[in-house]
């Protein structure tokens, strides 16, 4: 008399389908993940002890020479106000970040920071983090 089960149980567990799960999962958050461009103008910035990471959407650049950069692109100071207005038309929340140089006189930051302010944007001033 054979008691034995002719149906036995495979203890084996093939990590080929996990294996393509992971790759699957890899592709999908690399596709959606968001990047960050940092500004490409070489400009001075101060220093703060904390640092918020921020969506940079438009970005605003004042240089030592005190030129103005809207999107990496010179503009002229009485033309911030209108292609500001432009940019921010199509959002509910726009975020403008402030690349200024620590050499400028804060009069221009602030005179910048009012405009975007005016148009309901909020703003936020790009630091080095402190060593």
């Amino acid at each position: 008399m054979n008691i034995r089960s002719k149906n036995r149980i495979n203890a084996e567990f093939s990590m080929s389908s996990m294996t393509d799960i992971i790759f699957l999962l890899l592709i999908f958050f690399m596709l959606t993940s968001n990047f960050v461009t940092p500004s490409g103008l070489p400009v001075s910035l101060p220093s703060s002890k904390t640092s918020d990471i921020v969506m940079q959407k438009i970005s605003i650049t004042i240089s030592e020479d005190l030129e103005y950069y809207l999107n990496d692109k010179q503009i002229a100071a009485e033309d911030i106000e209108p292609q500001l207005t432009a940019l921010l038309q199509g959002t509910e929340e726009g975020a403008v970040v402030l690349h200024v140089d620590k050499s400028v006189p804060v009069e221009h930051l602030a005179r910048v920071a009012g405009i975007a302010k005016n148009l309901n944007a909020s703003v936020t001033l790009a630091t080095v983090p402190a060593e």
